[in-house]
C-alpha cells in the first residue's frame, strides 16, 4: 500500500493536477499550512485526507507521514506532477529494492536551454551524491522511514537532512516535472546560485534557521 503525503500552503494553482495525477495511490494525504486560497476545499473535493500542521514543509511532512498507513510513502510537492507512468515505475523500484529509497528524475516545466543546463546538475549532484531534493518526489519504505528518525522540524533543508540518514536513494525510471515559475521570477542563474549556496552553508555547519534567513533574504 502507497501513502502519498502532499504539503501544502496556498497551492490552489498547482495541487489539483498534482491529486489527479496521484489518483493511483491508496492514501492521498494533503497536509495543509493554513492557506487562504481554496487549497482545502480542492483537497476534500479530490477525496484526499486532510490534516492541518503549523506551516513548513518539515512539520507537515512529518505529521503526514505520521497519519499515513501505507507500507511506502511518497513525499511530493505540489507542485510537482510525475510522469504518467509513476505508479508501474515505483511498483518496479518496490519490487527489486524493497529496503531501499527512491526518487523521480528532475525536470522543469519550461523549453528555456537553463532548465536544461538545471536538470543536468541535478542528476549529477542526485548520481555522485546522491542528495535529490524534495522537488523530486522521496519514495521510502516505511520502515527505513521510522529508523532514519523521519523528518525533522527544520526551516528549510528538512529533505537534504533526512536523505542524508536514508541513504543513497536510488532514481527511479520515471521523470516528475516541477514548476519553474521560480526560476523565471528570481532569475535562472541567481535562483540556482542561491540554492547552491544555501546547501553548502548547511553541509558546513550554518544552523538551519541562520541558512533559511539567508534564502529568504
Amino acid at each position: 500500500m502507497l501513502s502519498v503525503v502532499i504539503p501544502t500552503l496556498n497551492a490552489a494553482r498547482t495541487l489539483p493536477a498534482c491529486l489527479e495525477r496521484m489518483r493511483g495511490a491508496r492514501e492521498l494525504i494533503v497536509v495543509d499550512g493554513g492557506s487562504r486560497d481554496g487549497t482545502q476545499r480542492i483537497a476534500e473535493q479530490a477525496g484526499a485526507r486532510l490534516l492541518s500542521a503549523p506551516p513548513g514543509r518539515g512539520v507537515q511532512l512529518a505529521a503526514g507521514a505520521e497519519a499515513a498507513r501505507g507500507e511506502w510513502l511518497l513525499f511530493l510537492h505540489a507542485d510537482t506532477l510525475p510522469a504518467s507512468d509513476w505508479k508501474a515505475a515505483l511498483e518496479a523500484h518496490a519490487d527489486c529494492y524493497p529496503g531501499r529509497a527512491g526518487c523521480f528524475r528532475f525536470r522543469l516545466d519550461d523549453e528555456a536551454w537553463q532548465a536544461r543546463l538545471i536538470e543536468r546538475g541535478v542528476e549529477l549532484r542526485t548520481q555522485l551524491f546522491g542528495l535529490p531534493y524534495g522537488d523530486q518526489g522521496l519514495f521510502v519504505p516505511r520502515a527505513l522511514y521510522r529508523a532514519a528518525g523521519g523528518y525533522r522540524p527544520l526551516p528549510l533543508m528538512e529533505d537534504v537532512d533526512l536523505v542524508r540518514r536514508l541513504g543513497r536513494p536510488r532514481l527511479v525510471e520515471a521523470e516528475a516535472v516541477t514548476s519553474a515559475e521560480r526560476w523565471r521570477r528570481d532569475g535562472w542563474a541567481r535562483r540556482s546560485a542561491r540554492n547552491l549556496a544555501c546547501l553548502t552553508l548547511w553541509r558546513f555547519g550554518m544552523s538551519p534557521e541562520r541558512v533559511a534567513r539567508l534564502y529568504e533574504a
